[in-house]
């Protein structure tokens, strides 16, 4: 039995660092690669004209004075939740099931919260004052205004951005010293030895590892809450109809949550396909990630049903008209695709021979991330372009340089992600090990 689990640990390190090493698939990751980096080239025009003209050049106006940037802020920062729930939470709890979502999902993370972080600097106008809005000592002693919600942005974000690169860079020092003892070229063994901060497999190192790991998982976790229930008190403070209500915390948690788990289910799908890593990523994973979709899916329904039940108990009448206005206006489109792309293809995962079904969880994880995009978008217009004064009404249409903006930012995100998958070990070779010497399956159930 010892010499089978060590041919397997054998047989697990070498299928992960063969990915780095010896890229089973370069036709197929070039490919990707550059269609990425021509979304990149599209950042990089589109933050340009941005920086010469101002953000006259977008389709704000009075009232909608927030458009698509901060939509996509929201949907991006929502994105990157599901890869901190997978990581830290489910290390606290010893879920072994993690370990083989865990590394990849960090980096999604990670790369969807620098996303997000370049919209608001990009928004304010004068983007290369950023930093004003930090608590920094200055010659002037002029402090940030905190009723800015610009300043609970810097907070919030930055904190969380700090917080997945420790906990992604810690996580992932043991493989890196794995793929080090592997290679074979001088570049590869320096890279990766530089990576791995020494790292020899020691007793002590790995009690100071896990040390560190968990104790960045439990700060981590806290941040799945706060971050996003700061951004939803940017909405909830204010007196704006449709906004102000007190389910607005929960809600864009788990709308959160749900579009995460959306987007870490189609990485699961691809990479597993991909990479030929079915026996590390097995059908026991997609029906979990088919399952955590459907249960933050029906609590996202949930913070539907409750915003509709409060505005027509509450019977105020500028929220009534707005709720009808979501309904039937000029904007219900994005109020209908966020309704039947989040939640009637979800229906589906009830069933368990679907969740395991690679291209239906695939397809519907997309349906999901698109429906997100559009409940994002619906919260922002249809509560904005109708203002109390019938004076104060203007319609919102984005420019092209908002959709030039948003497309490179999928390049930002997408560039460095399948650097990563090229580069770096996507799975916790380790971790998955662990498991399977504890549970005897790769499963890890």
């Amino acid at each position: 039995m010892t010499d089978f689990m060590a041919g397997q640990n054998a047989v697990i390190t070498e299928e992960i660092t063969r990915i780095p090493l010896r890229y089973p698939a370069p036709r197929a990751w070039w490919a990707c690669f550059c269609v990425s980096l021509m979304l990149l080239l599209s950042f990089v025009i589109s933050a340009t004209v941005l920086l010469i003209y101002g953000v006259g050049v977008w389709g704000n106006n009075i009232p909608v004075n927030w458009g698509l940037a901060i939509t996509n802020y929201i949907w991006f920062l929502g994105i990157g939740h599901a890869g901190t729930l997978i990581s830290a939470l489910l290390l606290l709890l010893n879920a072994r099931w993690r370990n083989s979502l865990n590394r990849f999902a960090e980096a999604m993370t990670l790369f969807a919260v620098i996303c997000a972080g370049l919209y608001p600097i990009l928004h304010l106008g004068r983007p290369w004052f950023f930093y004003w809005i930090a608590p920094y000592p200055n010659t002037m002693t002029i402090s940030p205004q905190f009723k800015s919600p610009l300043s609970w942005d810097f907070f919030a974000v930055l904190t969380y951005l700090t917080v997945s690169i420790l906990f992604w860079y810690i996580g992932i020092v043991p493989d890196l010293a794995s793929v080090r003892d592997r290679a074979q070229k001088r570049w590869q063994q320096v890279l990766y030895g530089l990576g791995a901060l020494g790292w020899r497999g020691s007793a002590r190192h790995w009690a100071r590892w896990n040390q560190a790991y968990r104790l960045t998982a439990a700060i981590a976790v806290p941040l799945v809450v706060s971050v996003h229930s700061e951004i939803s008190l940017l909405f909830a403070a204010g007196p704006i109809p449709g906004w102000n209500s007190t389910v607005f915390p929960p809600y864009f948690v788990l709308g959160a949550a749900f579009s995460g788990f959306a987007v870490v289910a189609m990485i699961a799908v691809a990479l597993r396909h991909a990479l030929g890593l079915g026996d590390i990523v097995t059908e026991r994973h997609l029906d979990l990630l088919g399952r955590f979709l459907l249960a933050t899916g029906l609590m996202t329904a949930y913070g539907y049903w409750a915003e509709v039940f409060d505005t027509l108990y509450g019977g105020e009448m500028q929220e009534v008209g707005t709720l009808m206005d979501r309904l039937t206006g000029l904007y219900a489109y994005s109020y209908w695709g966020a309704v039947i792309l989040n939640f009637v293809p979800l229906q589906l995962l009830w069933f368990g021979a679907v969740r395991r079904q690679p291209v239906i969880l695939f397809l519907i994880g997309l349906s999901v991330t698109i429906g997100m995009w559009f409940e994002r978008y619906m919260l922002l217009t249809t509560s904005l372009y109708r203002d109390y004064l019938v004076s104060s009404w203007g319609e919102y249409h984005p420019s092209i340089w908002e959709w030039g903006l948003y497309a490179g930012m999928l390049g930002v995100f997408f560039t460095p992600f399948l650097l990563f998958v090229r580069f770096l070990p996507v799975i916790s070779a380790f971790e998955v090990k662990e498991a399977m010497h504890e549970t005897g399956d790769l499963s890890h159930a």
